[in-house]
């Protein structure tokens, strides 16, 4: 079940019409109040949250639901008139998986909707645990630990880590982490790369270290494994 919360009804109901065609169950709200009963009812498998709401804004509605643990990797496209950098990279640092701007094309949303539930569900059966020094990642059971203690990331961070460290001492460029990590081309918007990999490397703490920049390149995990 997909839930979208967006006071525009013409804009909700169209995208739960796209939804239901493509045999996705989704349920609309306009207001907040709406949604965080229907939360309380029921987890949904993704939400699309609309910024410029009634009663609440979409930005603490996501904190909000990164601060619970049921709904902590819930998750989260934003949908907004708002496009100016600013917003997006605030988005995607309170946790948004993904950001898309009005108007946009439904064959897009659809895209990014089942790029975002694939890579939420069970691809990561074949992978394994890593470590590196103090940094220890378990892809199948969605564990990050630095010392010993959880790190809560966003499915974007956590999916970062993941195939960095799966893939230690190899570089990757910023297309490259697009294409394996969002799984659509993303418009040149390669400072979507930088702003997660920075958020990644604060909550990593001391082992964010790892995660090394190739001037002119892109990223890689450095360090030895453990």
């Amino acid at each position: 079940m997909i839930y979208v919360l967006e006071d525009d009804e013409n804009i909700r109901e169209l995208i739960i019409y796209t939804l239901n065609g493509q045999n996705m169950q989704a349920r609309g709200f306009g207001l907040p109040s709406e949604f965080w009963k229907a939360i309380q009812e029921k987890t949904p498998s993704l939400v699309l949250l609309d910024i410029m709401l009634p009663e609440e804004d979409g930005f603490s509605i996501l904190q909000k639901l990164r601060a619970a643990p049921a709904t902590r990797r819930l998750p989260v496209i934003m949908l907004t008139a708002k496009g100016s950098e600013y917003d997006i990279v605030r988005g995607l640092d309170n946790g948004a998986d993904d950001y898309i701007p009005k108007p946009f094309r439904m064959m897009e949303l659809l895209s990014r909707i089942r790029a975002l539930l694939r890579r939420s569900g069970a691809e990561n059966e074949k992978q394994e645990e890593y470590t590196v020094g103090n940094l220890y990642v378990n892809p199948l059971r969605h564990i990050v630990w630095v010392d010993g203690k959880e790190v809560v990331l966003t499915l974007k961070e956590f999916e970062l880590i993941s195939l960095l460290i799966s893939r230690q001492g190899i570089v990757f460029t910023r297309a490259q982490l697009l294409d394996e990590i969002w799984g659509y081309g993303f418009d040149g918007e390669s400072r979507t790369v930088d702003v997660h990999i920075r958020t990644l490397r604060q909550k990593l703490g001391s082992a964010g270290n790892y995660i090394e920049t190739v001037r002119g390149i892109g990223y890689k995990i450095g360090g030895e494994r453990g």
